[in-house]
């Protein structure tokens, strides 16, 4: 691996997940797939070797509800981390305490994983779980595609949080800028409702080292410098590691270079003070570091 340029200090990777052991935290018998183990401690030490100081974890569909994995995660980051939970109706308003109190400060919608993608829904849905958070000053994180977010675009004032849409709001990176429904989540991000993350490339390109993916990203940062986010998706799980096997089989991660995605990162940002945006001040702001 080459020399990179090292992170400003405080910087943020806002997109991984913690999985295992599996006799200590089960998966939901409604998974779609099922991941191996991937230990706090092993995310720690890829974090130390990048120079990234901060981390968000984010609750990744094999675990549904319970969030108790995420939680004992934060708990041994001493302040470092902070978590996005999955939440259902039967989430009390005490057990919302608990996790902001732990360094919960949002909650994930994952639209795409569940193939729900009716826009009635969709909307539906991020209403519901955005009143539940609202009062904690929480955000509401979705993954899902394009079209579902042109479609929720007009009504994005309605909602009484930040919305942060994950993995470049699965654009194509082979259809490029001006691929049907990037206007709308570009105007949204302008207007500063939306956060969106620069997470997972392989999720939108197929190319080697993802390079279509750079206009995309550059477009995203262009819009509003002051409302982008960098993920690695460590360990890199899911249908993202390739072809689907049976739900009780382990799916095993992709194998990526954490190094070259944040130093991609830093390249799409363009200059210095782009790059501390992203890395530093705009998880900061958003995460409550």
């Amino acid at each position: 691996m080459t020399t990179q340029a090292r992170p400003p200090a405080g910087a943020c990777d806002c997109h991984v997940h913690v999985f295992g052991p599996v006799s200590a935290y089960p998966f939901d018998a409604a998974r779609t797939y099922t991941p191996g183990d991937a230990p706090l401690e092993a995310l720690v030490a890829m974090h130390r070797s990048l120079g990234v100081d901060r981390t968000v974890i984010v609750q990744p569909s094999p675990y549904g509800t319970d969030n108790r994995c995420l939680l004992d995660a934060l708990a041994h980051l001493d302040g470092q981390g902070r978590g996005v939970a999955v939440i259902d109706d039967d989430t009390s308003d005490e057990a919302l305490a608990d996790m902001h109190r732990a360094g919960v400060r949002g909650v994930r919608v994952n639209l795409e994983t569940a193939g729900q993608h009716d826009p009635d829904v969709a909307r539906r849905k991020l209403l519901q779980a955005a009143r539940r958070v609202a009062p904690l000053g929480w955000h509401v994180q979705t993954y899902t595609n394009l079209p579902t977010l042109g479609a929720l675009a007009p009504g994005l004032d309605e909602l009484p949080t930040i919305l942060v849409v994950d993995h470049f709001g699965r654009a194509q990176a082979a259809e490029g800028v001006a691929q049907p429904g990037l206007d709308a989540l570009l105007s949204a991000l302008a207007g500063g409702r939306v956060y969106v993350k620069l997470s997972a490339p392989y999720r939108i390109s197929r190319m080697d080292g993802y390079a279509d993916a750079a206009p995309i990203a550059r477009a995203l940062i262009e819009a509003n410098p002051d409302r982008v986010l960098w993920g690695s998706d460590w360990p890199h799980p899911g249908s993202a590691a390739g072809a689907p096997r049976p739900v009780d089989a382990i799916t095993p991660f992709r194998a990526e270079d954490n190094a070259s995605a944040l130093a991609r990162c830093m390249q799409w940002a363009g200059n210095a003070e782009r790059v501390r945006k992203l890395l530093v001040d705009n998880p900061a702001r958003l995460y409550d570091f």
